[in-house]
């Protein structure tokens, strides 16, 4: 009875093999069909980190650009307010001391009584 029941496969048996060997085929197709589309889309994938990292780089580029050229214009203000500012300073002192030498002028009038 041993020979028989080696030689004819049991339906339990023969399903569970047929499974292992679709399941062996469908890792070889995954394999095969992965490593084509990873070869076929490699050079597109490069090609788009590519011009990723080159848009990044010329954003930063105009980016600091831009910094450079409104920190050069804030700078050119600033320094025309400052400018503007010591040279109202200059005529309120000019005026202080117009006024200061004609309260002095008046008081030495009043002193000698012209």
């Amino acid at each position: 009875m041993t020979t028989e029941s080696a030689s004819t496969p049991s339906p339990a048996n023969q399903e569970g093999s047929d499974r292992n060997h679709g399941f062996v085929i469908g890792l070889l197709t995954g394999g095969v069909v992965g490593a084509s589309l990873g070869w076929l889309l490699a050079p597109r994938v490069s090609a788009l980190g590519r011009q990723t990292a080159d848009s990044l780089r010329n954003l930063g580029t105009a980016a600091s650009d831009r910094y450079h050229d409104v920190s050069a214009r804030l700078t050119a203000v600033v320094d025309d307010i400052t400018e503007k500012g010591q040279d109202l300073r200059d005529d309120v002192s000019d005026a202080v001391i117009h006024g200061a030498q004609a309260v002095e002028r008046h008081a030495e009038n009043a002193k000698t009584g012209r």
